[in-house]
């Protein structure tokens, strides 16, 4: 059998070969984000770069598979329950997800931060469980499913780091040739600070992205290595005015390194 090329390995839109419906039809169901309940033809046409012709027979096609809901009167689509299903393979097992979710649960209470896992999903890291410390507002929260930028975000630095050279370069490389308009919330502007914080990663075991004009939030991130698995980032967040350098560095990084290696070894003990 060939060796996969680098698009292959990463599931990226240059791969092929690919069925191009099945693709389509996946790209509308990830247009939706956590915040999102409805939304229009115009909305996936937007988010998934399709036309609008091909996003009309997909939405019909979804809605018949009994994958989306249409409102009659305002054309507007929802997701349905079986989507669920679509995500079970995916679950992290329960016997490990509970430790691993205790771990986090600690310590979101003990340094009032809120606490995230991220897993990568091509050019994005998604957040697949998330603790949330009582004290910090809900608008500062970020909830299971919200999407950060692998080249823009802290996790997706740290997770980065653990990569081996030549994918790690690839996927900066196919992050930064995205165009524009496919760049969300202004990540784009953050690939510069990339390089320094996988240096930081593998010099500390962790990276900061602290939060400043127009950035409020610090996020503190360290890779979580699997052998034979992809690996995943545990991330911290909190205020700048309560995460600052010197608490980064000195407290909370160390303290998300070694709870990343508590992780680690829950996934790697039998």
């Amino acid at each position: 059998m060939l060796p996969q090329s680098p698009e292959q390995q990463h599931g990226l839109r240059v791969c092929r070969p690919t069925v191009a419906p099945f693709a389509r039809a996946l790209s509308i169901l990830a247009s939706f984000s956590p915040g999102d309940q409805w939304l229009t033809n115009r909305d996936f046409a937007i988010r998934s770069g399709l036309p609008a012709s091909t996003v009309t027979r997909m939405t019909n096609t979804l809605v018949t598979l009994g994958y989306l809901h249409c409102d009659p009167g305002t054309r507007r689509f929802c997701l349905k329950s079986s989507v669920l299903a679509l995500g079970y393979g995916a679950a992290v097992d329960a016997e490990i997800h509970h430790p691993t979710n205790e771990l986090m649960r600690v310590f979101a209470e003990q340094y009032q931060v809120n606490v995230q896992l991220s897993c990568r999903d091509r050019l994005d890291l998604v957040v697949t469980d998330s603790c949330l410390t009582n004290a910090l507002p809900a608008m500062l929260q970020t909830g299971i499913g919200t999407r950060l930028g692998v080249a823009s975000s802290a996790p997706g630095w740290a997770l980065l780091a653990s990569l081996p050279e030549a994918e790690r370069d690839f996927l900066l490389r196919s992050a930064r040739q995205q165009p524009p308009d496919e760049v969300k919330h202004g990540r784009h502007a953050l690939h510069k600070y990339a390089g320094e914080a996988i240096l930081r990663v593998r010099e500390n075991g962790f990276c900061v992205a602290l939060g400043e004009s127009g950035r409020p939030m610090t996020t503190v991130a360290a890779p979580v290595r699997r052998p034979g698995l992809a690996p995943l980032a545990v991330s911290c967040m909190g205020p700048a005015t309560r995460v600052d350098r010197n608490r980064s560095a000195h407290e909370l990084g160390p303290a998300l390194v070694r709870m990343a290696e508590k992780i680690q070894r829950v996934w790697t003990t039998p």
